[in-house]
């Protein structure tokens, strides 16, 4: 495309605001922990995030232990199945994708990609982490109370979350959900920034619609976030008041063992409400920061532009305004009026058109491009497709009908980990491979990268495609031991003990990404200032790793959009934001407007 088709003409707006004054740190510690630099900061949202996502991992290795070899451990009884049912769901969703994207990938490249020399407030970024870091450790924390965890389900649904017949009713339900309002908190400091970087903070002919995908997923994200969130900080804070207070926002009268309990009156499907208020958004605050990112991926590692990039930009807005719309078909279940079942399935169809948009424009961008088969791009074709089995799913489960008897068997386990924890994680790989050049000044090792996305690719359908057979079986999830039942035959059996074995392959097979991690950092071959000759800002930068301030003495000036890839005339197949072009001869000489 030419320079004149995207608004790349010479003019350029004066810097409105002047330069930033940035915080300098004075030793290590200023440097490295209490760090105001978002880079900083991004590195140490990553690394506490996967951390704390090694946890869940392992709970997912015991789960898997207990279903396909019921009665061989015994100390994952039922109490502690239950537990490990509820912190691991809840680890994964919010504190290690909600984390990751947002607080790792959006710290570090916000800044970077925009021309910005940091976000606006950095002291109030370094608390974000701290608070994050702080409802981590609190989360941890409920594994040594007495009780242990709560095992109220990753949901935490009232009344039962916190009655006497519920694991880690004393402690564990007051930790999770205090931790979650320090998360919540922890978010809204980094949040804030986030959108007020991207809206303030762009460097000279940065206008929006030059901005990379990856930055407009992550705004919009944030976005939906900063709304979605007060819902399940009200959420835990009114169940808190029920639990420690006696109060009954959730609780109805309830009779226990004979004697009836303090409370009455409350509505327990308000809980639900508000906890899928939160809950749907939450899958796109998830998913559009990893269709960004995945954009990048593909257009940088096939050379081409990206397909109807005003139509992604508008995509990724409009699925974020449908999300707020579709929250109660995770709800058919409770006993809602049918008409509010046909609405809820209906706005569930519509929100998959703009989906369906980005996927078509993905598959056009990788339309005769030159494809580089490295390991980002295969992690990130390996999203593509995980995403669209995991999406055709889903609109077997936004239909009522289906999603009735369907809804508490294995089936929406299936659904859920396909969209909600393979894909995203494909594309977590993904984006590390492409930026860990950036971060380090070093190339991750290609062929342990390669073993690293086959063995965790094809792993991940072994695992979770057979689980959507065991659900058309009927096999209900969450429970302890299936047991001999009627519906569900001896070869299932067989199946599940198949599945938990290619979890702990796959599981395993993350060792090779972290030593993959930390070999390269000494043994990886230097990358240089841009490995995958890449677009966007963030590969200009004077230094590798970028120092502090990003930019040295002056910010970049942008003439074009982040995807000039195999543009006519130019001396490269790729056309850096920053490199002023002039136009070709046949547009200087006024033979053509674009």
């Amino acid at each position: 495309m030419s320079e004149l088709a995207h608004g790349t003409g010479s003019h350029l707006p004066a810097a409105e605001v002047p330069e930033m004054e940035l915080p300098h740190p004075h030793g290590w510690w200023s440097t490295y922990v209490f760090s105001q630099d978002a880079k900083v900061i991004g590195i140490q949202y990553s690394f506490t995030a996967l951390a704390i996502g090694s946890v869940a991992l392992v709970l997912s290795w015991l789960m898997r232990l207990q279903l396909g070899f019921p009665g061989t451990f015994s100390f994952i009884d039922p109490q502690a199945y239950l537990q490990f049912i509820t912190m691991h769901g809840m680890i994964m969703v919010v504190y290690l994708l909600t984390a990751l994207f947002l607080g790792g990938f959006g710290n570090y490249l916000i800044p970077l990609m925009l021309g910005a020399r940091d976000m606006v407030f950095p002291f109030v970024n370094m608390l974000s982490y701290w608070v994050y870091l702080l409802a981590v450790l609190v989360l941890v924390a409920s594994f040594f109370v007495p009780g242990g965890p709560t095992g109220a389900g990753w949901t935490l649904y009232p009344p039962q979350a916190i009655l006497s017949g519920t694991p880690g009713r004393e402690w564990g339900i007051v930790l999770m959900l205090l931790s979650l309002c320090l998360f919540i908190v922890g978010f809204t400091m980094g949040g804030l920034n986030y959108v007020v970087t991207v809206l303030q903070a762009r460097t000279r002919g940065m206008t929006l619609m030059r901005m990379p995908l990856t930055i407009w997923g992550i705004f919009t994200a944030t976005v939906m976030a900063l709304l979605a969130f007060p819902a399940l900080f009200v959420g835990a804070v009114m169940m808190l008041l029920d639990r420690l207070l006696g109060t009954s926002f959730f609780m109805p009268t309830l009779v226990e063992m004979g004697q009836q309990l303090r409370y009455g009156g409350g509505s327990p499907i308000l809980f639900q409400h508000l906890f899928w208020f939160f809950g749907h958004p939450e899958v796109y605050i998830v998913a559009l920061p990893a269709f960004g990112i995945v954009s990048d991926l593909i257009s940088t590692h096939a050379r081409r532009n990206i397909f109807g990039y005003r139509m992604m930009v508008w995509a990724i807005v409009v699925i974020g305004a449908l999300s707020f719309v579709v929250w109660a078909h995770h709800m058919y279940v409770s006993g809602m009026n049918p008409w509010f079942g046909f609405f809820f399935a209906t706005t569930t169809l519509i929100i998959a058109i703009p989906t369906a948009i980005k996927v078509y424009n993905w598959l056009l961008t990788l339309w005769r491009g030159n494809i580089h088969l490295n390991t980002p791009m295969l992690f990130a074709l390996g999203f593509i497709v995980t995403f669209v089995n995991g999406g055709l799913t889903g609109l077997f489960l936004g239909n009522v009908v289906v999603d009735v008897p369907l809804s508490d068997t294995m089936f929406v386990v299936a659904h859920f980990h396909m969209v909600m924890g393979v894909a995203p994680v494909m594309v977590i790989f993904g984006g590390i491979y492409h930026w860990y050049p950036k971060v380090t000044g070093r190339m991750l090792g290609e062929t342990m990268g390669r073993i690293h996305f086959w063995i965790t690719f094809l792993g991940a359908y072994a695992i979770f495609f057979p689980m959507h057979y065991l659900g058309l079986l009927g096999m209900p999830r969450r429970y302890h031991e299936i047991g001999e039942t009627s519906f569900v035959p001896e070869s299932a059996h067989d199946l599940n003990a198949f599945i938990s074995v290619m979890a702990l392959v796959v599981g395993a097979a993350q060792i090779l990404f972290l030593f993959n991690l930390f070999w390269s950092l000494r043994r990886g071959r230097e990358a240089g200032p841009n490995p995958w000759r890449a677009t966007t800002l963030e590969w200009q930068t004077p230094e590798t790793p970028p120092g502090h301030g990003n930019w040295g003495r002056e910010l970049p000036v942008v003439y074009r959009w982040a995807y000039d890839y195999a543009v006519p005339g130019a001396a490269d197949d790729f056309v850096p934001q920053n490199q002023k072009l002039p136009p070709p001869l046949h547009v200087a000489r006024g033979e053509a407007t674009a």
